[in-house]
């Protein structure tokens, strides 16, 4: 685990004040102070990278549709098939709190 490098009290305060998180707009406001613009949307479209890559979408539609370099897409696409499972985890989360609100609505 890369991520073990960084292991600490001050990661730990950060992913615990995450975990603190209660909604949507919690996230946003605190996201909002804790990151620049663009640092909150290289995350956003990283998570979009994998979800495409996970879904099949080719390099040159991921770069077309979501403006990531290739070099991006080859990380996140390396994480996907040699990492620690992170995306894979949060992105079937994501997807299967979407299919129950679907289900609700």
């Amino acid at each position: 685990m890369q991520i073990d490098k960084l292991r600490g009290k001050e990661l730990d305060q950060l992913f615990n004040a995450i975990l603190s998180l209660k909604d949507l707009e919690e996230c946003y406001q605190f996201f909002d102070d804790l990151c620049t613009i663009n640092e909150i949307q290289s995350l956003a479209q990283r998570l979009e990278v994998a979800r495409m890559l996970q879904n099949g979408f080719t390099y040159h539609k991921i770069e077309t549709e979501t403006g990531a370099s290739t070099a991006t897409i080859s990380r996140v696409k390396r994480c996907l098939n040699y990492g620690n499972d992170g995306y894979k985890m949060t992105l079937d989360r994501v997807k299967e709190q979407e299919q129950e609100k679907e289900v609700k609505e």
